[in-house]
């Protein structure tokens, strides 16, 4: 899969692979419930901390 455009001035969060999660205020999955800022398209692996809280289910795998 190709990666998720960065966010305009702000690059691609290091603790997330597989796509790039911006670096902004709040990230959430695209389609779910969140309110953003920012958005980013699914799955995506942790790599570090989950500072998004993105991996509802702890299973390491984001936005699945």
């Amino acid at each position: 899969p190709q990666p998720e455009a960065a966010a305009p001035g702000g690059g691609c969060d290091p603790n997330y692979a597989g796509a790039c999660v911006p670096i902004d205020s709040d990230v959430d999955c695209a389609g779910g419930s969140g309110n953003g800022p920012s958005y980013v398209r699914g799955p995506v692996q942790v790599i570090g901390s989950d500072i998004y809280d993105l991996d509802r289910d702890g299973d390491g795998i984001a936005c699945d």
